[in-house]
């Protein structure tokens, strides 16, 4: 059976946290008593996962706290948690799946675990970071998949919630992590919440929000050219949403092309369509039809771009 070392201290430490907590997950190794994988079991489960469009992997903790910003941490001490909201791991994410069924076959902590809750003992709580709605176990994994296993809906747990403006779900994968992490920087960025409240700009594509801050740029830059002054940051964003944004995205719904393109998104469609009215600009000399090349976009487009979701 596999057994935890102990008393390896933690390498780095982010936040002070409650004694007996580590924030990484170097601290902890597994001996080589583990069951062998059963790659068969994985991948089948795997498979079906893919089948229903949910994800099939634990979020890694180390992972996700890299690549969401966090403001800091606030100890919740001992409460009753969803078990659904439970699909992360600090150091055991490739040992289990997403419903926290194991990957390497069950072993005799497991086994003791299920008898012992099918007794009905009270098994001690497990530990929990959390970050947005989502729950990473630090300690306690065996108690989690026994819990999912006979369908529990809560599980006593001692909780650490790490402060972040991402709004993490149960049912994102890696890709809307990156996502909304990136969406929460463009807007800390440009403030277009504040500036706009009711736009709403999201992609589904990494990097794009990259896209919007150069283009953001580049329309500050030739309105400060057009009006022979410093165009102020915040107006830059305003007038880009107002004259440039927003125009296209309205002729996209006008157009009804989204439709065109499933799995995809407004803002997508805003990318690709004004790059491409940007270069039939430049081809022609001057600005095209906005409907008019939104549906020349879509008719030459849209099966190729669809075929990239």
């Amino acid at each position: 059976m596999a057994t935890r070392r102990r008393g390896r201290a933690c390498p780095r430490k982010p936040f002070l946290i409650p004694r007996g907590w580590c924030m990484c997950a170097a601290s902890a190794s597994w001996s080589s008593e583990m069951p062998p994988r059963l790659p068969w079991v994985g991948f089948l489960r795997r498979l079906f996962s893919l089948a229903k469009r949910e994800p099939a992997l634990l979020l890694p903790f180390d992972w996700v706290k890299d690549h969401v910003p966090i403001r800091g941490w606030r100890y919740l001490g001992l409460q009753e948690v969803e078990v659904e909201k439970i699909v992360g791991s600090v150091d055991r994410y490739e040992d289990f799946d997403r419903a926290f069924l194991p990957l390497r076959g069950e072993d005799e902590r497991q086994k003791r675990v299920e008898e012992a809750l099918a007794r009905g003992e009270v098994l001690p709580p497990v530990k929990l970071y959390k970050i947005g709605d989502v729950y990473f176990v630090v300690d306690g994994h065996h108690r989690v998949s026994a819990a999912k296993k006979t369908g529990a809906k809560f599980i006593d747990a001692e909780v650490v919630e790490l402060l972040s403006d991402v709004p993490l779900t149960p049912k994102d994968t890696e890709k809307d992590i990156l996502l909304k992490a990136e969406y929460a920087s463009f807007l800390q960025h440009t403030k277009l919440k504040e500036l706009r409240p009711e736009a709403e700009i999201l992609l589904s594509e990494i990097s794009g929000y990259r896209k919007l801050l150069e283009h953001i740029d580049v329309h500050r830059y030739f309105r400060g050219i057009e009006e022979k002054r410093e165009i102020p940051y915040e107006e830059a964003v305003v007038s880009w949403y107002d004259r440039v944004y927003r125009p296209i995205v309205e002729a996209i719904r006008r157009t009804g092309i989204l439709k065109k393109f499933p799995g995809r998104t407004e803002a997508d469609l805003y990318v690709w369509l004004s790059e491409h009215l940007y270069y039939l600009a430049k081809e022609k000399g001057m600005a095209p039809d906005l409907e008019k090349t939104a549906l020349e976009f879509a008719q030459k487009f849209g099966s190729k771009l669809r075929s990239l979701g």
